[in-house]
């Protein structure tokens, strides 16, 4: 299910069993417009939310995300089904942000 909002996100959930959380959270980290990772147990308590910018998540940088990853393999351990909420930005809103991260690349690297 989606949901539109006026800040240019919007959010899916998916359900997965806790012995694959870590391994879907770094296929959805590496998708590229994840704003946001909220993880809930089946009857909807948040365990644990995720805010990623979108300089590490357009960077692929899931080695910075160790500290959260080790807390969702304990989570995932502890917990047989999960479901996580993803929020993402608008494809126009991620566009925009990697041409900035472009620009000041060619910036820095003229220097």
């Amino acid at each position: 299910m989606s949901e539109q909002n006026p800040k240019n996100t919007f959010s899916e959930q998916v359900e997965v069993q806790g012995n694959q959380l870590v391994e879907r959270f770094k296929e959805i980290v590496e998708q590229g417009n994840v704003r946001r990772l909220i993880v809930r147990d089946q009857e909807g308590k948040t365990l644990v939310e995720i805010p990623l910018t979108a300089g590490a998540v357009i960077g692929g940088a899931v080695a910075l995300l160790s500290p959260w990853l080790a807390a969702l393999g304990a989570i995932g351990a502890l917990v047989a089904r999960l479901n996580i909420e993803i929020v993402r930005e608008e494809p126009s809103v991620v566009e925009e942000v990697k041409d900035k991260i472009d620009d000041a690349a060619d910036r820095l690297s003229g220097q």
